[in-house]
């Protein structure tokens, strides 16, 4: 099989990180934060650098692994190469049938939402899920047929989606005073006896910096990989972390916490209209729209490649056909079908979730978040003993580094089942079941092979 062109530069790598990143999430995930933490703005900025400490001392980690595989796949061909084929198999099926395909379909929801919102039609599910249908649609033609269209919308929508991020935490220092403040906290805010149920304000926070795992998925097509999957797994985090920071901050300063409890999701149309008049809530969800549709197309960016990953292993069904390449444009025309396939059925999936209300506030993205850190743990392990065994010198990044992002991914999953105690046994079982199952289809299909 030909090398695999590499059609990425460092700008991209870490664009796709943060384009992936810094979605929706971040612009209605404050009140939760300060919920959670009742209204204590510095322990809701603990909750964003423990957050990112987590995903950093992963990201750090995870390049160990990224620098010593010339594999397709990402993080799935790292469980493959570096725990075993079984697990490889497992994980795989788990990426391809619920972690890339729940979170496209819900995001694209989202920005069906926005979309609605912008041109000031009342929230219709249906027609929401309709919109989402047209975003993945097009998103998927895009990414197949032009890889450098599709590289290029993604660094336009990273820069985009930055304005409102950056510029309500610049704005906030120079007009705090001109933006009219909610008083009164009243009984907005709710205690927990709990001394540690601030960790549950992590999940939130979590799904703000979900999704910068699918830059592996491109390693083997950027330029100078060794050099700078590495470094976009440490300044992409990094640079998210900052953007957090500054429209958090902006945002307590502009609107107060009292404002950012109590109107919830609606303070940043508050705070767009003083800032920016009666057009402001407009343009705010502009900003916001085109953040997601940069997440959907991140996801995309990556999923596209991963049945194609799994099919040159041979372990999915219909793998002749999923792996032929179309050399012209570098991928499987199949394997972005599939891809396409299972994001339409996850989106009927979350509409009838919806619909019924059948996870109550959650939703089906939530089915993988969680399951994911349990399986960064594998692979942190394994940068330990590479260390040990010598393959990796520097004991700071071979040993410290891999050590802290376990600690990191157990407070996640402790954060994690505080929020959803009664759904996070599920979720867990579920994913599970569907690693299970790749296990034993991979397990058969080498025994077929050997025969």
């Amino acid at each position: 099989m030909q090398a695999k062109e590499k059609h990425y530069g460092l700008f991209t790598a870490i664009s796709m990180i943060v384009g992936i990143c810094v979605g929706s999430g971040i612009f209605f995930k404050a009140d939760n934060i300060l919920t959670l933490t009742n209204g204590n703005v510095a322990l809701s900025i603990l909750v964003f650098i423990i957050a990112a400490l987590c995903v950093i001392t992963g990201a750090m980690s995870i390049s160990q692994l990224a620098t010593r595989s010339n594999e397709t796949g990402g993080v799935v061909a790292y469980f493959d190469e570096f725990i075993s084929k079984d697990f490889g198999n497992g994980f795989g099926w788990f990426y391809l049938l619920i972690y890339y395909p729940t979170i496209t379909a819900v995001v694209s929801w989202v920005a069906g939402i926005y979309t609605l919102q912008l041109f000031g039609f009342p929230a219709n599910l249906a027609w929401e899920i309709l919109i989402a249908v047209t975003y993945v649609v097009l998103l998927f033609a895009m990414n197949y047929l032009s890889l450098t269209m599709a590289g290029r919308f993604q660094n336009l929508t990273t820069i985009g989606k930055l304005i409102p991020l950056v510029g309500i935490g610049l704005v906030s220092f120079f007009l705090v005073s001109q933006v009219d403040q909610t008083p009164a906290r009243g009984e907005l805010m709710t205690t927990n006896s709990h001394p540690l149920s601030w960790l549950a304000a992590l999940t939130p926070m979590v799904f703000s910096y979900e999704g910068w795992i699918v830059a592996t998925g491109i390693s083997n097509e950027i330029k100078d990989a060794k050099k700078n999957i590495p470094l976009a797994l440490f300044f992409g985090p990094i640079i998210v972390l900052l953007i957090y920071l500054a429209y958090f901050i902006g945002l307590v300063r502009l609107a107060g916490v009292d404002a950012i409890v109590g109107l919830g999701d609606g303070v940043v149309s508050v705070v767009g209209q003083n800032l920016l008049g009666a057009w402001g809530d407009k343009i705010l969800t502009f900003f916001i729209l085109l953040a997601v549709v940069g997440v959907v197309n991140g996801m995309i960016l990556g999923f596209i490649r991963l049945p194609q990953a799994l099919a040159l292993k041979e372990i999915i069904p219909y793998s002749q056909q999923i792996k032929e390449i179309n050399f012209q444009r570098g991928l499987s025309l199949a394997s972005t079908l599939v891809a396409f396939a299972l994001t339409l059925v996850w989106l009927a999936i979350h509409y009838v979730v919806q619909r019924f209300a059948l996870l109550g506030h959650s939703d089906v993205s939530e089915i993988a978040i969680i399951f994911n850190y349990i399986g960064y743990i594998l692979l942190y392990a394994k940068v330990i003993q590479l260390c040990r065994q010598g393959e990796i010198t520097n004991r700071f990044m071979g040993i410290v580094i891999p050590s802290l992002a376990i600690l990191g991914s157990l407070v996640i999953i402790g954060g994690g089942y505080l929020a959803s105690p009664q759904l996070l046994p599920i979720f867990i079982l579920i994913c599970l079941g569907i690693c299970l199952l790749g296990y034993l289809y991979g397990k058969k299909a080498r025994q077929q092979t050997a025969k």
